[in-house]
C-alpha cells in the first residue's frame, strides 16, 4: 500500500518567475493537503547533502549551483497515494516530454530548470521531509 504523503520543493526558476500560487493552486485542487510549508534558501552544503545520490554524476556542480540560485519553496503534502499521484500531476523531468496540463509542461523551461522536484518513493519522501523539516543533523 502507498503512502498518503510525499515532499515537493518550488524550484528556483519557479519561484523567480513568479509561479508559486499557481503550482499551489494545481497541487490543492489536485485533492493534496499541505501539511507543512516554508520558503527558505537551501546552502551549497544542504544542496550539496539533498543531492548526494547524484554526487558522481556530471551534473551535480551544476544542479548544487541552481538550487542555491535563490529562494525555493519546500513543503510536505497528504493525500492517498501521495507519491504516485503527485508525480503524474508534475510530469516528465523533461518538459518537453511532460504530459499537458502538468507542472512541469506548464511551468518548466527545460531538464535542469524544471520548476518542481517530487519524491520518487515512500521511503525518499520521508527522508526528504525530515531533511527539510526537522533534524537535518542526521544527515
Amino acid at each position: 500500500m502507498s503512502g498518503t504523503r510525499t515532499f515537493t520543493m518550488i524550484k528556483p526558476d519557479a519561484v523567480k518567475n513568479q509561479h508559486i500560487g499557481p503550482i499551489l493552486e494545481r497541487i490543492t485542487s489536485s485533492g493534496f493537503k499541505i501539511v507543512a510549508m516554508k520558503l527558505t534558501q537551501l546552502s551549497e552544503r544542504d544542496a550539496s547533502l539533498f543531492y548526494a545520490v547524484h554526487k558522481e554524476r556530471p551534473f551535480f556542480s551544476e544542479l548544487v549551483d541552481f538550487m542555491t540560485s535563490g529562494p525555493i519553496v519546500a513543503a510536505i503534502l497528504e493525500k492517498e497515494n501521495a507519491v504516485d499521484d503527485f508525480r503524474m500531476l508534475i510530469g516528465a523531468t523533461n518538459p518537453a516530454e511532460a504530459a499537458e496540463g502538468t507542472i512541469r509542461k506548464l511551468f518548466a523551461k527545460s531538464i535542469g530548470e524544471n520548476a518542481i522536484h517530487g519524491s520518487d518513493s515512500d521511503e525518499n519522501a520521508e527522508i526528504e521531509s525530515a531533511f527539510h523539516f526537522s533534524g537535518r543533523e542526521q544527515f
